[in-house]
């Protein structure tokens, strides 16, 4: 499929870790199930309820599943994997029927819902609905526009149309499952889609993917993705699940409770949605209730740039000259004030007449904001200070990326002006911002429906701000004195947290981390291995010894940001690991001979590094970060070498080659040495694992050749080898702290090595038979298990191609 067909089309196909995510939201799962699919696609959120389904041990026994699909080239393959489904259900005694409805979705509801009034036919049909819903903007007068007006909503997309249509056919406390841009929950454009589907539904769980790029990265898409769960109920819950993580990929999850009237607050008449992922957020959120002011009430108002270059070209010129006025781009925007005019492609003048007359104002003190920044942005909101003082001339004119604030389209007061662009810059205003938004747009409304200081507060911050403008700490220290009344040392101080974070952040930048490891997660992680709280010093930076769940209870203590316990192989994968290759922390100082893969392993800042850490925010770090930088990759070379000393030499095919030191890699240096030249005699060794490089060795092509071709980043066996005398694939765990060959790990290497004609034989082995004892019950039939210290002998759990059953001969 082109993308240009897809995109006419609003589709943006689900990835299967996606879909298998969305159908796990399901809750209630009764004995007969009608689901709804709306915009099936090929089938993959079908196929993942069915897979739940199957997998449920409550007893199931009729599923009906409704697909709609127009798109004729998806069509056949929603067939195929339909009735795919058709033999699973039947393999666990579920009957399964389905229907295809190759028309279109909201023609056909409006359809339903008109016979369902004329026959006085119960419209609902459905216990359950799973979506992903086109995403396509739908002008004012088109057809389906005016569909969608019939069922009441007036809305700009067609996702929200689909998501509206599906919950009005939802049976009475039926479950809601669908994926969605962000973008619904906050702004006037879904204001009227939010009040139809929060009276409907009651939402039960949300989980946000941080990257507006990760859960869509095949098709481009620029938005924060959500997946929504909710109920057909007026009941609302009394606390709603957030669950939130980078991308599919990203196994760190951060969950977060949060009150329902903390999500939707009961008095909003904007039915706003505030994705509150952590309780960092929560404490922004009670630091903006202080404040109580509108813009109406501070008789303010804010507007869009009136300047539309490409409208305006014939009147723009790229420099001033006789007849024409300042044109302000958001170029122009630098440190807090207008800088103007800038050497830039963008026009810096517009010719001032009876023609351009609307397009100007009065040249008086304004706010000016940008109205496009991304959340990869240190700031969201950036707002200057336009002083009509440093320009002589009668009018200006603001283009149309701008935002600016205004008393009634003239200027505003200049201590006014700098205390609104200070409360705009702050960290707390930024935090709760980014609460709200998920897109790239800062709109007018958006800043309509801030809640801000008094004007007595306004005038006071401005009163602190000179030619030069503040800092971003000087901002934070204003806010906090003048308007929060905090003192640095308050507990959970919430722009204490950010800053904190933030200037991790600009360590590991200057530290030259590559992109991959400038997030918040390697921030956090910097910081609980220096004991660093919000409000501690710099200079006060410890080095304490921390395994990784101790690191993650000091994010969540100090920083507000709780990790599901199961994610904390991520932070030791995609974070410590990285920190131990740049030798910014060493691994079991307490214990060199501790194998890395220990459950009991520590972490510590290395030594020069925690003595350049401490000089952050001082006069020496500059100089400290050269002189560390000019020396590290010696530092690097030392540990590297020290590593190397101690690393498992093993000889594969003449060659030497080492594994990294404990763990394991103890065991896998027995089974080359040992077990192989007993049982496997003359078998080619094809692939051996290693805790620390993935693999020490893999002869892919020695597996090609063999019929398979398997993703080595998957869940490999520590040892593959091909046993040529009887023509068998021997595939061989090594288990020092987990990892048998249980039933499911058997099935698992069975589909990985489907396409081999060979005869799989599986081993377990372990270095003693204590090690093996607490393992035995879940080992799986028809495997083998070897115990090192007794290296002439197997364990069979029966089977047909075992080793010892058949390789007496060969040995002897």
């Amino acid at each position: 499929m082109t993308q240009n067909n897809k995109g006419s089309m609003g589709q943006f196909l689900t990835p299967a870790p996606v879909a298998e995510l969305m159908a796990e939201m399901f809750d209630q799962l009764g004995s007969e199930i009608t689901l709804l699919d709306a915009g099936a696609g090929i089938g993959s959120l079908s196929a993942a309820f069915v897979a739940k389904v199957c997998q449920n041990q409550q007893s199931i026994s009729n599923l009906h599943i409704v697909a709609y699909e127009i798109d004729p080239i998806l069509i056949k393959y929603l067939y195929q994997t339909l009735e795919l489904c058709n033999q699973k259900c039947q393999h666990f005694g579920i009957d399964f029927k389905y229907e295809i409805r190759e028309t279109d979705f909201i023609e056909d509801v409006v359809n339903i819902l008109q016979n369902s009034l004329f026959n006085k036919a119960n419209k609902a049909e459905f216990t359950h609905a799973i979506l992903n819903p086109p995403y396509l903007k739908i002008n004012a007068h088109s057809p389906v526009r005016k569909l969608l007006r019939s069922i009441g909503l007036e809305t700009s997309n067609l996702y929200s149309g689909f998501i509206a249509a599906t919950a009005i056919l939802l049976n009475s406390g039926g479950e809601l499952v669908t994926i969605t841009p962000r973008s619904f929950c906050n702004g006037p454009y879904f204001r009227n889609f939010r009040k139809m589907f929060l009276g409907m539904m009651a939402l039960q769980q949300l989980y946000l993917f941080e990257s507006r790029q990760e859960a869509f990265s095949d098709d481009d898409v620029l938005q924060e993705t959500l997946i929504i769960h909710a109920k057909k109920q007026k009941h609302q819950p009394n606390s709603v699940l957030i669950n939130t993580s980078f991308g599919i990929d990203d196994d760190l999850i951060m969950s977060n409770s949060v009150p329902y009237t903390a999500l939707i607050r009961l008095n909003d008449p904007e039915q706003f949605i505030h994705i509150l992922p952590d309780t960092f957020s929560q404490h922004i959120v009670q630091q903006m209730d202080l404040f109580s002011c509108t813009l109406k009430d501070l008789n303010l108002t804010v507007s869009t740039g009136r300047v539309v270059d490409f409208r305006a070209k014939e009147y723009l010129r790229i420099k001033l000259e006789n007849h024409t006025v300042p044109l302000v781009y958001p170029v122009n925007l630098s440190n807090g004030y207008v800088d103007h005019p800038k050497t830039t492609k963008k026009p810096q003048a517009l010719v001032c007449g009876e023609e351009t007359a609307n397009l100007l104002v009065p040249n008086e003190h304004y706010v000016l904001c940008k109205r496009f920044s991304s959340k990869e942005e240190k700031r969201r909101i950036v707002a200057v200070v336009y002083d009509a003082d440093r320009f002589d001339y009668a009018y200006v004119g603001f283009e149309n990326h701008l935002n600016y604030f205004h008393q009634s389209n003239r200027g505003i007061d200049i201590k006014l002006a700098r205390g609104l662009a200070v409360y705009l810059n702050s960290t707390l205003v930024d935090s709760f911002f980014r609460l709200f938004n998920g897109h790239t747009q800062v709109n007018a409304t958006d800043l309509r429906n801030l809640k801000y200081p008094t004007l007595e507060q306004l005038l006071l911050l401005g009163s602190w701000v000179g030619e030069q403008f503040l800092s971003q700490r000087e901002i934070d220290q204003l806010i906090e004195e003048k308007l929060l009344s905090m003192t640095n040392h308050s507990e959970n101080n919430p722009i204490a947290i950010k800053s904190r974070i933030n200037q991790a952040l600009q360590i590991l930048t200057d530290l030259s981390f590559p992109r991959t490891q400038l997030n918040e997660r390697s921030a956090l992680t910097l910081l609980a291995l220096l004991g660093l709280k919000p409000n501690d010093p710099w200079v006060s930076a410890t080095s304490p010894l921390m395994g990784i769940t101790p690191m993650m209870d000091f994010m969540a203590q100090y920083y507000g940001k709780t990790y599901k316990p199961n994610t904390r192989e991520t932070v030791r994968r995609q974070t410590v690991h990285q920190f131990l290759d740049a030798a910014l922390i060493v691994a079991n100082p307490d214990d060199p001979n501790r194998p890395i893969n220990s459950p009991k392993t520590v972490y510590q800042i290395e030594d020069s590094a925690l003595e350049l850490l401490r000089t952050y925010d001082t006069e020496e770090w500059e100089k400290s970060i050269r002189t560390y930088l000019a020396s590290v990759k010696t530092l690097k070379k030392r540990y590297a070498q020290e590593r190397e000393m101690s690393r498992i030499p093993i000889v594969i095919e003449g060659k030497v080659k080492t594994l990294s030191p404990g763990g394991q890699n103890i065991l896998v240096e027995k089974i080359i040495n040992e077990f192989a030249p007993r049982f496997t005699p003359g078998g080619k060794l094809i692939y051996v694992g290693d805790t620390d490089k993935k693999f020490a060795h893999f002869d892919e092509s020695a597996l090609q050749e063999l019929g398979v071709t398997i993703d080595v980043h998957g869940k490999m066996p520590d040892v593959i080898i091909h046993f040529t005398a009887n023509n068998w694939l021997v595939l061989i765990e090594a288990v020092t702290s987990h990892g048998s060959i249980n039933p499911k790990r058997k099935q698992e290497l069975e589909t990985l090595f489907k396409a081999t004609r060979l005869p799989l034989v599986m081993v377990t082995t372990f270095l003693s038979r204590k090690a093996m004892v607490e393992y035995l019950p879940e080992i799986a039939w028809e495997t083998d298990v070897w115990v090192a210290e007794d290296a002439t002998h197997l364990i069979h759990f029966n089977g047909q191609h075992l080793l010892q059953l058949y390789t007496n001969d060969s040995i002897s």
